[in-house]
């Protein structure tokens, strides 16, 4: 079993809230000298950084591919970058998240490494519920991950556009996709259009899967599921609150998804959409195909609010 998917055996949850904010703060809080495996369990546990992999981006250069792990299937944490949420050296903001939702997060965010970056690493901690866990990333060799392309059946990941015609986003997150400006309190549209291709060899043909010669019921062919995407909180100062985050996907208008945002306060946010193809959660841990976007939101105060 490889190391992802042995990662993946851990996963006991999954995140299902819409309801996304400032919840809890990781300041102040003291490590704790129990293992870095905690229970997964409602509250009370711990978050662990995840190093899903590296890769090459398509001009060449390097980046590290990193995720988390919640191991609280209800309660969400917002650490704002410093003692608590830091990467090192050279953070320690480095563009990794401050809201934390419940379960395993893959491929949230990637850190471009400079040409001289050679064999030295840098380290994510995250301290949450008093637990401070670390994870080292680093480019050695048998942690290189292909996120653009599945070399046996040449899948690729879904792609995600803003408007018909736009230049689309696939793969991992690598900068601002789209800037959007609302008002706190007022829904914010978030109106997508998504599409995926898939595999294109070693496809099974209907009827000849793993059940195959066992009757009727087990040689029926079982589609993958359907694209599908979440909409999530990555960073931002208050609560959003989305109409739902898992809006249906209409094939009749060419992937239109559509849904709302409620922002609680003003100030930056930064939203996150990923879209997973009939591979699931992490590519089925690894990391192909899926993709993730980042958009940033500016929020400003409600009229005759005094930015309060």
């Amino acid at each position: 079993m490889d190391r992802v998917a042995a990662f993946g055996l851990m996963v006991a949850c999954a995140a299902g809230a819409s309801l996304i904010g400032a919840g809890q703060q990781g300041i102040g809080q003291t490590p704790s000298p129990l293992p870095l495996t905690q229970t997964v369990r409602e509250r009370g546990s711990s978050v662990t950084p995840a190093f899903e992999g590296w890769y090459y981006e398509k001009d060449g250069t390097q980046r590290v591919l990193v995720g988390y792990f919640n191991r609280n299937t209800k309660q969400e944490f917002d650490i704002p970058p410093g003692p608590d949420n830091r990467v090192e050296p050279g953070g320690p903001d480095m563009g990794q998240p401050t809201h934390f939702s419940p379960g395993r997060q893959w491929g949230v965010f990637t850190i471009k490494l400079p040409k001289d970056f050679g064999d030295r690493k840098l380290t994510w901690t995250i301290v949450a519920n008093g637990f401070t866990n670390s994870i080292t990333l680093h480019t050695k060799s048998d942690y290189v991950v292909e996120p653009f392309e599945d070399a046996a059946n040449k899948n690729t990941p879904p792609m995600i556009k803003f408007r018909p015609g736009a230049v689309a986003f696939t793969g991992p997150p690598t900068a601002i996709a789209e800037n959007l400006n609302a008002v706190a309190g007022t829904p914010l549209p978030l109106i997508v259009w998504a599409s995926d291709e898939g595999p294109t060899i070693n496809v099974p043909e209907p009827g000849r899967g793993r059940g195959r010669g066992r009757g009727t019921d087990a040689t029926a062919f079982t589609p993958p599921p359907p694209l599908a995407l979440t909409w999530s909180m990555f960073r931002g100062p208050g609560l959003v609150k989305f109409d739902n985050a898992k809006p249906p996907i209409d094939k009749e208008q060419n992937g239109k998804a559509s849904t709302t945002a409620t922002f609680s306060a003003p100030g930056e946010y930064i939203l996150r959409l990923q879209g997973n193809d009939s591979t699931g959660e992490g590519g089925g841990g690894f990391q192909c195909c899926w993709t993730n976007v980042h958009i940033g939101v500016s929020v400003k105060p409600a009229a005759g609010t005094g930015g309060q």
